[in-house]
């Protein structure tokens, strides 16, 4: 078993913050990396990020700091910032790191242009890193208060895999790990599109029936895009699949459901975008391409990838929805 000691978080957003607190409770030597001067500062002054993750005390035990060269002699690197954003910071980072350091996505998405997954912009970032990913159903609050949390670390080295799942699992952050690496990665970024129509059927008010009609053929529409790229049955069954898309498509606690949410109120996506990062939004047109190059039936997804580039409104995208031709449950 490899012997990770040290581990350090690149991002000190909401999640990244939450993950510095999970991974100290590991008992490692945790570093906080915040490009922000004046977070850092704070994070060291008051043991507090009020701006992202309010309420929650920051352990001890992390030492938070701006300059990416102390994060980068850590011996996993954990990359907590938004999909679009994973390609900049991996460069950056390559540049310091020892070959082999892992570098570990800590995003749910698929980049735009690229159409890459965040294990595929990590590799061509920093080809002399070992890429992998942690995802599944975990809001950030619930993991900075230790509260029991349980999710998915994928890596194609299955000893990888497993030494990392062992270093940063504490008693209340329980790892899981798997060689499915697309597969974790697709049940992140669909299920994201996916709670934005949650989002939008509550807010419609058209009721807990629609609701769960929705998740429900949501995850058949994840299920279809997995089996295309060889995801295994499990994995799209398991806690990065079935386990974060019923997470996020019920609670407001979730960026994605809570944007939908405000869509289906009456709010256009233009407004909303100045808003808190919903994930979702940048993920659906690019989801949309990638069915469409495949020949891949995702309409729940295109309804919402119509409604975010204001080609449907609403009502329209719900009326075409229920008008599909009746066939069998598949």
């Amino acid at each position: 078993m490899a012997a990770f000691r040290s581990i350090a978080i690149l991002g000190a957003g909401a999640w990244g913050t939450a993950l510095a607190n999970a991974v100290a409770a590991a008992g490692r030597a945790v570093t906080l990396y915040a490009r922000d001067p004046a977070v850092a500062a704070e994070i060291k002054k008051s043991r507090t990020n009020a701006g992202k993750l309010p309420g929650i005390a920051v352990a001890s035990e992390i030492a938070p700091t701006n300059l990416p060269g102390e994060a980068a002699a850590a011996d996993v690197l954990l990359l907590a910032v938004p999909t679009a954003a994973m390609r900049e910071l991996a460069s950056e980072i390559g540049a310091m790191i020892r070959p082999g350091t892992p570098l570990v996505a800590c995003a749910k998405g698929i980049e735009r242009g690229s159409e890459k997954f965040v294990t595929e912009i990590l590799a061509e970032a920093a080809p002399i890193a070992r890429p992998a990913i942690l995802s599944g159903p975990s809001f950030a609050a619930d993991v900075g208060r230790g509260l029991p949390t349980a999710v998915t670390l994928g890596a194609g080295d299955e000893n990888l895999a497993k030494d990392l799942a062992a270093a940063l699992s504490s008693p209340a952050f329980r790892l899981y790990h798997s060689t499915d690496v697309r597969g974790i990665e697709i049940g992140g970024a669909a299920k994201n599109v996916l709670a934005i129509a949650a989002g939008i059927v509550v807010g419609r008010g058209l009721g807990a029936s629609a609701q769960a009609a929705l998740t429900t053929r949501g995850f058949a529409e994840l299920s279809r895009l997995g089996r295309v790229f060889g995801a295994r049955p499990e994995t799209l069954m398991g806690l990065s699949g079935l386990g974060d898309l019923i997470l996020t498509c019920s609670s407001p606690q979730s960026r994605n459901y809570s944007f939908g949410l405000a869509v289906g109120l009456g709010r256009t996506p233009a407004e909303l975008r100045a808003g808190p990062l919903a994930e979702g939004v940048f993920t659906a047109p690019v989801l949309v391409e990638i069915a469409r190059k495949k020949g891949i039936e995702m309409p729940i997804a295109q309804a919402v990838g119509g409604i975010l580039s204001g080609r449907i409104n609403v009502d329209e995208a719900i009326a075409a929805l229920m008008s599909r031709p009746l066939k069998a449950e598949i």
